[in-house]
């Protein structure tokens, strides 16, 4: 049915964030025109491949 299954968002994570880093986050969101739960799994994934050296799966799913 699918490409790769694997690639099917079926994994929750619960975020705690205080008042101003919330505004931070709806703030760039509203900025870049995106939905926030996109936009911050967006983020979290980056940096995490940033940190461990990776190339971005991000990138390959926009291009």
């Amino acid at each position: 049915m699918y490409p790769d299954p694997k690639r099917v968002r079926r994994y929750r994570l619960t975020l705690s964030l205080d008042q101003y880093e919330h505004d931070l986050l709806v703030a760039l969101a509203n900025y870049q025109g995106e939905q926030l739960a996109p936009m911050a799994r967006m983020l979290a994934v980056a940096e995490a491949e940033q940190r461990l050296g990776m190339e971005s799966s991000v990138a390959q799913q926009t291009a």
